[in-house]
C-alpha cells in the first residue's frame, strides 16, 4: 500500500483565525443525543484549535432531511443540531450559539448572510463557538450542481481555514469536499487517527479475519469483493450470509430477494479460489416471524443437515452453538487482526449470535481488534458492557466512528482513496 501524509492542522497558524470545522455528529434521534461517542471523539480537535488561538465554527449533518427524488427538505427539531450544542456546552463549559437562518421546505437554507453577525460576535470573543444548522438543510450540500458551488463560496466567506474531522462522513459533499477547493484545508486529529488505524486493515498483523454483515447484498458486493482478497478468513452475517447459503446450497429463505441471491452467486463466481476463505457459521436460527419472538416460534438448524431445496422461514441469527465449534474457535483464536463491521443477528429480536461472537473475539488477547459501524459498536456497549468498559482502554481494540467510510476505502483499495481524504493530503 502506497503511504501518504495528511496535511494536519497542528502545523497551521490558527491564532485569531476563524476555523470552519466539519465534524460527524450525526447522533441525534428524535431530538435527543443517542450516543455521544462521535461527539467525544472530536473534542481533542476542538480543544487544540483553542490552544492554537483559533475561533471554531462547527458543522455536521443530522439524518437525511433532503429528498433527492423531490428536491425538497424536511426541516424539523428532530434533525436539528441543538441537542449536540447543549451536550457540548455542558461538556466543555463554553458559550455556543446556532445562527438563526431562514428555511423553507422547498429550498432549505439559501441565504447565509444572517451568519455574519454571529461571526462578528465570535471574533470579538462574545461567544466561544458557533455551530451551524444541519448541513443537509443547506441548499446545494448534496446536489453537485451550481447551487453546490454557490454554497461552497458562501461558507468559505466566513472562515480563514477549513478542517475536516468527519471521517465517518465520507461522501464528497460541499461541507466535506468542495470547501477544500476554496480554503487552506487540514485533517483534524480524529481524521488522522481513523486513517492511521484503517491502515491496519490494509497491512494487518496476519492472519486477518474479517466479519461483515448487512441487510442488502448490493450495497456490500463491492467492498466484499475487495475484502475477500485482502483477508485470510471472511465471516458473513445477516442477509449476506443468507444469500450465500441460498446460492451455494439451494436453500429458499423467507424475506430474501432474488436479486440478493443472484448477487451472491456472482460474488461466489467472481471470488474464484478466494471463496474458500469464507468461514461458514455452522448453525443458524430460523424464526417464524420477522416482527416478534415467542416460545416455539424459532429454532436452530445445523447448516450441514439441510438438504438442497429446503425452505426456511426468516433466518435472523447465528446459533450460539457456533461459538462452541472447535473450527470456529480456532479461526478467531488464531487471528492476528480481527476486523468487524457486523452484527450477526436481527438485533431487536435476536442478540445471542452477536454477543457470542464478540465474546469469542475478546478471548483472543493478542489480536488487534478493529470495530467499525454504529450498530456494531452500539451493540457491543449494550450486550457486553463489562467487556466494553475494558476494551475502551485496551490498546488492542480500536472503534471507528464510521462504518460506511471503512467499506468505501476497502472497495477503493486504500484508506487514502476516499475523495474526502485525498483532498487533505500533503501536496
Amino acid at each position: 500500500m502506497e503511504k501518504h501524509q495528511l496535511n494536519t492542522f497542528l502545523n497551521a497558524d490558527l491564532r485569531d483565525k476563524v476555523v470552519l470545522v466539519r465534524v460527524d455528529h450525526n447522533v441525534v434521534k428524535k431530538g435527543k443525543v443517542k450516543d455521544s461517542m462521535r461527539i467525544d471523539a472530536t473534542i481533542p480537535t476542538i480543544l487544540h484549535i483553542y490552544r492554537k488561538g483559533g475561533k471554531p465554527i462547527l458543522m455536521s449533518h443530522v439524518g437525511r432531511p433532503y429528498d433527492k427524488k423531490t428536491g425538497t427538505y424536511t426541516i424539523s427539531e428532530d434533525e436539528a443540531v441543538q441537542p449536540i450544542v447543549e451536550y457540548l456546552q455542558h461538556k466543555l463549559e463554553l458559550t455556543i450559539e446556532v445562527p438563526k437562518l431562514r428555511t423553507t421546505q422547498s429550498d432549505g437554507i439559501t441565504d447565509l448572510n444572517d451568519i455574519m453577525p454571529y461571526v462578528a460576535k465570535l471574533k470579538k470573543g462574545e461567544i466561544q463557538m458557533l455551530y451551524l444548522p444541519n448541513t443537509r438543510w443547506f441548499n446545494g450540500e448534496e446536489t453537485k450542481n451550481e447551487a453546490s458551488e454557490t454554497l461552497a463560496l458562501e461558507l468559505s466567506r466566513f472562515a480563514d481555514i477549513f478542517i475536516n474531522d468527519a471521517f465517518g462522513s465520507w461522501q464528497p459533499h460541499v461541507s466535506t469536499y468542495t470547501l477544500t477547493q476554496y480554503k487552506p484545508s487540514y485533517a483534524g486529529l480524529l481524521m488522522e487517527k481513523e486513517v492511521k488505524h484503517l491502515e491496519q486493515v490494509f497491512e494487518p498483523q496476519r492472519p486477518l479475519v474479517s466479519v461483515v454483515a448487512g441487510s442488502k447484498f448490493d450495497t456490500k458486493i463491492g467492498p466484499l469483493t475487495s475484502l475477500i482478497k485482502m483477508s485470510d478468513k471472511l465471516v458473513l452475517g445477516g442477509v449476506l450470509y443468507n444469500a450465500y447459503l441460498a446460492a451455494k446450497y439451494g436453500l429458499t429463505i423467507a424475506g430474501l430477494s432474488e436479486e440478493d441471491v443472484n448477487l451472491a452467486r456472482k460474488f461466489i463466481q467472481d471470488s474464484g479460489q478466494h471463496i474458500n476463505k469464507i468461514v461458514e457459521m455452522p448453525y443458524i436460527v430460523e424464526s417464524d416471524s420477522f416482527e416478534e419472538v415467542s416460545s416455539g416460534s424459532f429454532r436452530t438448524h445445523k447448516v450441514s443437515d439441510l438438504p438442497s431445496g429446503t425452505t426456511l422461514n426468516y433466518v435472523l441469527d447465528a446459533g450460539m452453538e457456533c461459538y462452541e465449534d472447535e473450527a470456529i474457535k480456532a479461526v478467531f483464536n488464531g487471528a492476528g487482526t480481527i476486523f468487524v463491521n457486523a452484527v450477526m443477528g436481527y438485533t431487536t429480536l435476536f442478540k445471542d449470535g452477536t454477543k457470542g461472537m464478540y465474546s469469542l473475539i475478546d478471548s483472543n488477547k493478542t489480536a488487534i481488534k478493529l470495530f467499525g459501524g454504529g450498530d456494531t459498536i452500539q451493540d457491543f456497549k449494550d450486550l457486553l458492557p463489562g467487556i466494553w468498559m475494558k476494551a475502551a482502554n485496551d490498546k488492542s481494540y480500536y472503534f471507528f466512528t464510521g462504518g460506511g467510510a471503512i467499506l468505501d476505502a476497502i472497495e477503493q483499495g486504500s484508506p487514502y482513496a476516499m475523495k474526502t481524504v485525498q483532498a487533505l493530503l500533503r501536496k
